[in-house]
């Protein structure tokens, strides 16, 4: 397959662009998109074949569920069996933005898109482009990372085009995600709601709007065998390079004295002044405790760490609150749960 590629300038050729990639998505193809979290690989998902095109171009297990990407409210009714009060309330604080929320999905929605499972998580994303690719197509879009499977996300149109090209129809580039992470998942299918994946919409904040939501309990924890995820990024591991990844709960100086005494070839995943005191490879992905800055470079960082050759890499998690859930989160399942504390 060859892949077109697009790119989002702010120019009057943009409105071309978007028009190419609408019609391909219309016509059921697959084009990865940008939106403010990660870059996406969107297909229609209304039409079973496109979604199932997704899996097979990702190499994406079959009961992972797709993301449906909306581009306004009107469009979320057809798409779910209620649309109840809390969800208006969320969305008048939150969208468009990264926050993705889990309903019971109507018949409209086929399992394919969801993995066979009866609801379905929907979010609207704040990226304009995005947007308007929605509103030129005329369908929801069904859009995981768009990356393959289990790798690192992607947070800029090369990551894309590293992982996917010959793969997809199109990718259109609209420069750097804004977050890095992708959105927050919450479902309105549990009492009291729970958040399956944290994101860039922190649990303190969606608690000033669902005073009584929770963490859910396979956010820092492997879901048990047999148990089905609900929502993506929940059970197999994720955003991992091909390098073995352990975490380390360090200080500074802790985490540079417990290197000093590993054995062997290895690389250091840190924070900025950490290298300053490590004598191995050190790759950076953000300030200490800025967590909106580890957010934003996670991704390409752990795709450094690959293109360094490193075979195992020890990375030290800073522990911070708000969206540093999200950061460890991540970490977490990059690193297959592999943990330590010094």
């Amino acid at each position: 397959m060859q892949t077109k590629q697009f790119k989002i300038e702010g120019t009057p050729r943009d409105e071309a662009a978007l028009d190419a990639a609408a019609a391909l998505l219309r016509a059921g193809k697959l084009v990865v998109i940008p939106t403010e979290t990660v870059y996406g690989l969107a297909a229609n998902a209304l039409d079973p074949a496109a979604a199932a095109a997704i899996y097979t171009a990702k190499g994406r297990p079959c009961d992972n569920p797709l993301i449906v990407h909306i581009a306004s409210l009107d469009e979320l009714p057809p798409l779910v069996k209620a649309v109840p009060d809390a969800l208006y309330r969320l969305a008048d604080r939150f969208w468009p933005g990264p926050m993705t929320v889990i309903l019971e999905k109507s018949d409209l929605v086929p399992s394919a898109t969801t993995g066979g499972l009866d609801t379905v998580a929907v979010r609207m994303p704040a990226h304009p482009a995005a947007r308007a690719l929605i509103r030129r197509a005329g369908v929801p879009l069904a859009a995981p990372s768009a990356n393959l499977s289990g790798s690192p996300s992607p947070t800029c149109a090369r990551h894309c085009i590293d992982d996917l090209d010959g793969r997809v129809d199109a990718i259109v580039d609209g420069g750097p995600c804004e977050v890095g992470l992708e959105s927050t998942v919450l479902t309105l299918c549990e009492q009291p709601p729970q958040i399956l994946r944290p994101g860039a919409v922190t649990l303190e904040m969606a608690r000033q709007v669902l005073a009584d939501i929770e963490l859910g309990p396979g956010v820092f924890e492997r879901l048990p065998d047999g148990v089905r995820a609900a929502s993506p990024g929940m059970k197999y591991k994720h955003y991992a390079p091909k390098a073995r990844v352990i975490l380390v709960h360090a200080a500074r100086g802790p985490f540079a004295n417990f290197l000093a005494s590993r054995k062997g070839r290895f690389g250091a995943l840190c924070l900025a002044g950490d290298e300053q005191a490590l004598s191995c490879p050190c790759i950076v992905y953000g300030a200490q405790d800025d967590a909106a800055s580890q957010a934003h470079g996670l991704f390409d960082a752990l795709r450094q760490i690959d293109r360094a050759g490193l075979p195992l890499v020890y990375a030290r998690v800073d522990g911070a609150g708000g969206v540093g859930q999200a950061v460890y989160n991540r970490l977490l399942r990059a690193a297959g749960f592999e943990e330590l504390w010094v």
